[in-house]
C-alpha cells in the first residue's frame, strides 16, 4: 500500500466540476480582482471566525507583512516570536527591518512557551507573534496579558489553524490582527497562493485595504506608499467552495487523529490538545527520539512523511546575523531532532490510517 502525505487529486476530484463552474463563472464575468468572490469570501470568513472584518491579500506571508507595516513596526523595533515554526514568521519581521527575537516553545505543543515571554521583552517591543503551531491555538490569555502589560501589538499567526479553536471561540479574534494561508497544503487551500487578515479594528481594516492596492483607498490618491497584494477572483471562488466543506473536513482530520492517538500512544509521542483547545490537526506530529530511522523506514514502506521542522530558525544561516547559538533554545532544538508528521488529510480511508499505525507499530517491533 502507498499511503501520500497529501494527495490534492482526491481532494479535488469530487469537486472538479463545481471548481471549473467557478471558474466559467469568473472567466464570464471579466473582473478578476476585488471583485464580488472576494468580497464574499470575506464575509463568509467573518462569519466563520467571528471577526469583524476580512482582508484578503496574495498569501498568508505577506498578511503578516502588511500588518507590521500598518503597526508602524521598523528599523530598530523588536518583534518577539517563537523559533519553531515556518521561517516567514520572522523573515517579514526583518524584511521590514526590525530585530525578531525568539523565544523558547512548550514542548507538549511546540507552541511559544508563554512563561517565558516576559522575559523576552525589552524597552524596543513592539509585537509579540504568537503561532498557532500544527493547528492548536496558542496560549493567548497569558500572551495577551504580557502585551496589555507592555502596551505591545499581538499578532496570531494562524496560518496552520483556520477553523480551532479556543476556550470555545475561533482562533483570529484573540488579538490586534490575525493571518490566514490558503496556501495548498493548507486545511482549506487554495489552487496556488492566498491568503487572509482578520482584525476588529475598523481604523486598521481600512489601512490594510490601502496597503494592499499600492496605498489607495480612492484610486490614484495615494496617502500611504502601499503594495500590489490581493487575493484574486478566480482564487476566491474556488476557496468559496472549499470552505463549506471544512467544518467536515476538520472533524475527519480529529478522528483520524484519535485513530492514531489509540494506535500509536505506547510507541511515540503522539500530540498533546489542552483541555480548553480544539484543534484541527493541520500536521498529526509524533515525537521519537529515532525520527530519522522511522522515517526512512515508513518511506520504504509506501507511507509519506514529513518534517515540520527539521532546523529552528535562531540557526539558520539567513538568521544568523542575531548572534544566537545551539543551546539557546533547547526545547525548539529537541522538537527539531524528534519531531515527524504523519498523513492527515481529510481524504484518508481508515484501512490507510491503519496500515500507517501497523508500519510504525513493525519499525519499533523490529
Amino acid at each position: 500500500m502507498r499511503v501520500k502525505f497529501i494527495d490534492l487529486e482526491r481532494q479535488h476530484g469530487p469537486m472538479r466540476e463545481e471548481l471549473v463552474s467557478a471558474f466559467e463563472r469568473v472567466l464570464g464575468s471579466n473582473q478578476f480582482i476585488l471583485g464580488p468572490e472576494l468580497k464574499e469570501f470575506e464575509q463568509e470568513i467573518c462569519a466563520l471566525t467571528g471577526a469583524r472584518h476580512a482582508v484578503g491579500v496574495s498569501n498568508g506571508t505577506n498578511a503578516l507583512l502588511l500588518c507590521l507595516k500598518a503597526f508602524g513596526i521598523a528599523e530598530g523595533d523588536e518583534v518577539i516570536t517563537t523559533p519553531f515554526t515556518f521561517i516567514a514568521t520572522a523573515e517579514v519581521v526583518a524584511l521590514v527591518g526590525a530585530k525578531p527575537v525568539f523565544c523558547d516553545i512548550e514542548p507538549k505543543t511546540f507552541n511559544i512557551d508563554v512563561g517565558k515571554i516576559r522575559n523576552c521583552i525589552a524597552g524596543r517591543t513592539r509585537a509579540i507573534i504568537p503561532v498557532h503551531l500544527y493547528g492548536q491555538v496558542a496560549d493567548m490569555d497569558e500572551v495577551n496579558r504580557v502585551a496589555k502589560d507592555h502596551n505591545v501589538r499581538v499578532i496570531e499567526d494562524m496560518a496552520q489553524a483556520l477553523g480551532a479553536k479556543y476556550k470555545g471561540r475561533q482562533a483570529g479574534v484573540f488579538s490586534d490582527a490575525a493571518c490566514i494561508s490558503f496556501y495548498v497544503t493548507k486545511n482549506l487551500s487554495a489552487l496556488g497562493d492566498a491568503g487572509m487578515i482578520l482584525t476588529n479594528e475598523d481604523g486598521l481594516a481600512e489601512k490594510l485595504r490601502a496597503y494592499r492596492v499600492h496605498g489607495a483607498l480612492k484610486k490614484y490618491h495615494h496617502d500611504i506608499l502601499g503594495y500590489n497584494d490581493r487575493l484574486d477572483e478566480v482564487q476566491a471562488a474556488f476557496l468559496r467552495i472549499k470552505l463549506r466543506r471544512l467544518e467536515a473536513w476538520n472533524e475527519r482530520r480529529r478522528e483520524i487523529a484519535a485513530r492514531y492517538d489509540a494506535g500509536l500512544k505506547d510507541l511515540v509521542t503522539v500530540p498533546l490538545v489542552r483541555e480548553h483547545n480544539e484543534t484541527v490537526y493541520h500536521q498529526y506530529t509524533i515525537r521519537t527520539s529515532k525520527r530519522d530511522a522511522l522515517e526512512q523506514f515508513l518511506e520504504a514502506k509506501g507511507v509519506g512523511t514529513a518534517v515540520h521542522y527539521p532546523v529552528p530558525l535562531h540557526l539558520q544561516p539567513a538568521f544568523r546575523y542575531l548572534g544566537y547559538c545551539e543551546g539557546d533554545f533547547p526545547e525548539a532544538e529537541k522538537a527539531a531532532r524528534e519531531v515527524l508528521c504523519l498523513p492527515i488529510h481529510q481524504d484518508l480511508t481508515d484501512e490507510e490510517v491503519d496500515y500507517v499505525i501497523s508500519c510504525v507499530r513493525d519499525f519499533f517491533r523490529t
